[in-house]
């Protein structure tokens, strides 16, 4: 390879699914025999020309794009040319760049069969075909979900990047020189301890229901910390807290893994509390032993108010043998076992009352959804935590003030099982579209580049935060109005029929959907019929001119009303329902759930559901509307975005569910 000078220039703060490609590319080249100098420049673009990359060659030309690619492909493999095909690749990758989950979906499938009986994308060695497209697929966090469920392109993935550790060291430079972006508004410089060799978070989910958006923002920040805090990449561990066999299941675990992958958020390890049961009941045993924790048969009530009043319970002062045997009563599950508890023995008097001896084992008798019905006893999470952090060694984990009380206890934990102390940073039907879920906000029609932002933005607080959903909404409406194309909806209950003169025969043309030319064309029906909703009709006087979306200006020639009503009855013409330029559909609006921003302890939830939170209104849509998709959003003119929840097929309505926009949401 003949040497040229090339310098690879970077926006610091850009989308990684543009600039690591590069880099790698670069690397590549590298790789080859050739150099390439790396720069940064701090900021979300290039100069005002708002590029993430250029390349400078020798000769003073500036590349930029895709070219890039064909420019390194060209001194990476100068005569004979490279394999065919790479070109094609190099911009079909091009596609898996955005972060919208559904525009993924079909270049991903594409790949997945394209690598069915291929080790490379191309011929029978790496190419920059395989380096630009493992690059993408490494910091596109929206495609995580799709690649680990993709059985080849997993395996071309871990193939490439085995054989090819230049590529790691490629991803190690880049995230230490790369800065991550910030969301405005928001303060990540929270000075941590010992960051120095990387952060180990865990983000603990039980799994027993559906990822919710107090869940979402713990992910995301522990995400963010473990990966992109500080000059070295860390770890983050997914653990599920499987301590609570009575209501988990392996439903919960792949719901909410999938729900993570949504949000890119990537685990470097997934755990289970379950994984240590043996470990952790011989550190219970240990604990007896050494006269630091006890069996106790108190009943519940009677032992939570002994804790709040200080008092000490009458077998505080149990032998440790006495103990040892009733935890193995306990672990047996027999009828005897299940009036025993494990307390720890910390204080009886200390005004803090988490301290006041906590359980940390009881019994359960009832089968594990991982362990079937080889434990009878199980962990609290007071004592799974602490122990599970230990050994995991997990360095910073962040908690919000719910725990500020706990955090005495947790380093008592810790102590007593002579493990070494976890810096406790001073930080922190389920899909039903009303519900704050992850799965429900996302029915609802919120994209998942929106909840990213609006979580990140409110940066690590230690505080809780009560979340504005009007604020969220109105974050929402930014990403899908320049996407979201336009069609017609009328309520069908107690529509209007208008006959228009003038017109005989039923003709069609192509509409703009947007004014984005990119989202195409809908066809417009010209016929003598066309509806017109009661509210718009109620307002129409007799020779007024109003304009018809896509038709034109029209003059209003005679209106029949219902004296007793004053419902407009028609305008000219009665209600063709069986026309076939019109589709059936149900339009969903929802109210929130719960009345009240903020719920005082003494007050009841259940005095505060809204009543109702549903409406539904059924309605006549444009003829474009049947071809729409599940997950598809839309705008009806005059009426609000709507995300399909179910799709018009065999007759059977459309529904579709209103998006708030942040004005009354």
């Amino acid at each position: 390879m003949s040497a040229r000078l090339l310098r690879c220039h970077l926006a610091s703060n850009a989308n990684a699914a543009l600039t690591l490609p590069a880099i790698l590319a670069a690397a590549y080249v590298t790789h080859q025999g050739g150099e390439v100098d790396i720069t940064y420049e701090e900021g979300d673009h290039l100069g005002s020309d708002k590029d993430a990359v250029e390349l400078a060659t020798d000769t003073g030309d500036r590349v930029i794009g895709d070219a890039i690619f064909t420019y390194l492909q060209d001194v990476a493999h100068p005569p004979p040319p490279p394999p065919q095909n790479v070109d094609e690749w190099l911009e079909r990758s091009t596609a898996l760049t955005v972060a919208d989950f559904k525009a993924l979906d079909k270049p991903m499938k594409e790949l997945e069969s394209h690598l069915t009986l291929r080790s490379y994308i191309v011929s029978y060695s790496l190419t920059l075909a395989d380096v630009a497209l493992w690059g993408i697929l490494r910091s596109n966090r929206v495609i995580v979900g799709l690649r680990r469920n993709s059985i080849n392109i997993n395996r071309w993935f871990s193939f490439v990047e085995s054989t090819n550790p230049w590529m790691a060291e490629a991803v190690s430079a880049f995230n230490s020189r790369a800065q991550p972006k910030k969301a405005p508004g928001a303060n990540y410089n929270i000075g941590l301890k010992n960051t120095e060799n990387g952060i180990a978070c865990r983000f603990p989910p039980e799994p027993s229901g559906y990822l919710h958006i107090g869940h979402a923002k713990a992910a995301l920040l522990n995400s963010y910390f473990a990966h992109e805090y500080g000059n070295k990449r860390g770890t983050l561990i997914c653990r599920f807290d499987d301590t609570n066999p009575s209501k988990e299941s392996e439903e919960f675990r792949e719901s909410i893994l999938h729900d993570l992958s949504l949000l890119g958020v990537i685990p470097d390890r997934i755990t289970y509390s379950s994984y240590y049961f043996q470990e952790m009941y011989e550190a219970c045993i240990g604990l007896i032993k050494s006269g630091k924790a006890y069996a106790d048969n108190t009943v519940k009530e009677i032992m939570q108010d002994q804790r709040m009043k200080g008092i000490a319970s009458a077998c505080r002062d149990m032998s440790p043998g006495e103990s040892l045997a009733h935890i193995e009563e306990m672990k047996s599950g027999s009828e005897e076992g299940l009036q025993w508890c494990i307390r720890a023995k910390i204080s009886v008097d200390d005004t803090n009352k988490a301290l006041g001896d906590p359980v940390i084992y009881r019994c359960l008798n009832e089968p594990h959804h991982r362990t079937g019905s080889t434990w009878k006893i199980y962990p609290t999470y007071d004592f799974c935590v602490p122990f599970l952090d230990s050994i995991e060694q997990v360095t910073h984990a962040l908690r919000t003030n719910e725990y500020r009380d706990r955090n005495p206890q947790y380093h008592w934990m810790q102590e007593a099982l002579n493990f070494v102390r976890t810096v406790l940073s001073k930080l922190w039907g389920w899909d039903d579209p009303r519900m704050p879920t992850v799965r429900g906000i996302r029915r609802r029609g919120c994209t998942i580049p929106v909840l990213r932002e609006f979580i990140l933005k409110q940066g690590p607080s230690q505080n809780i935060v009560n979340m504005d959903w009007t604020r969220f909404w109105a974050i929402n409406k930014k990403y899908i109005d320049p996407v979201a194309a336009r069609y017609t909806a009328i309520p069908s209950f107690n529509a209007v029929t208008a006959l228009i003169d003038g017109v005989e025969a039923t003709t069609s043309a192509e509409m703009p959907k947007h004014k984005n030319p990119s989202l195409g064309t809908k066809k417009v029906i010209f016929g003598k019929e066309i509806i017109i909703s009661q509210d718009d009709a109620q307002h129409f006087k007799e020779n007024e001119r109003f304009t018809l979306m896509n038709w034109g200006n029209a003059i209003v020639s005679r209106i029949i009303t219902d004296l007793a009503t004053g419902k407009v009855l028609s305008l000219n013409l009665k209600l063709a329902k069986d026309s076939s330029n019109m589709v059936s559909i149900k339009l969903y609006t929802f109210d929130y759930l719960i009345s009240k921003d903020k719920k005082e302890k003494h007050e009841d939830f259940a005095s505060f559901f809204t009543k109702p939170s549903e409406f539904c209104t059924e309605a006549w849509a444009d003829c474009n509307v049947a071809q729409l998709s599940l997950d598809d959003i839309i705008q009806f003119d005059r009426t609000g975005y709507f995300r399909v929840d179910q799709a018009y097929r065999d007759g059977q309505p459309a529904v579709m569910f209103n998006i708030p926009t942040g004005k009354g949401a």
